[in-house]
């Protein structure tokens, strides 16, 4: 695939995914297992402290950890597990997680990703994640 299929294949999952829809998210880049997704801040994304919620930051970090494994093995792909570390409060206008595939095999891959909060331009890293991605199974 050219970069910009990639770009519109990417483009297409997340259109089909209802959550991401509601979230707003879009692809920043893709390629073979890498990708960037990004994600504008709304009041209804926030904790009671005005933080991004963690489980914005856990979804986004999946979602990337899901889009590197699946692009890293040409493949529809799941997570099969993942773990993710909060370094400090997400604070912003724009989330971006940035994930690539670390290993690939025939059936998973493992990857690792970053999220980042953006204020005034300025990218602060705010959570690292990784996790084990699976290849779909076609029954």
């Amino acid at each position: 695939m050219t970069p910009q299929e990639f770009v519109t294949h990417g483009a297409a999952i997340l259109a089909s995914q209802p959550f991401s829809r509601l979230l707003g998210v879009e692809i920043g880049a893709v390629a073979p297992g890498r990708v960037e997704l990004r994600l504008a801040m709304k009041p209804e994304l926030l904790q009671q402290h005005g933080f991004a919620h963690g489980g914005v930051l856990s979804y986004l970090a999946d979602n990337a950890l899901t889009f590197a494994g699946g692009t890293a093995m040409s493949s529809d792909a799941l997570t099969s597990e993942y773990k993710i570390n909060y370094l400090r409060p997400a604070v912003g206008e724009l989330l971006i997680a940035r994930a690539e595939a670390v290993n690939a095999g025939r059936t998973q891959a493992v990857c690792r990703c970053d999220v980042f909060a953006v204020k005034g331009g300025v990218e602060k890293l705010c959570a690292v994640a990784q996790g084990t991605i699976v290849k779909l199974a076609q029954d």
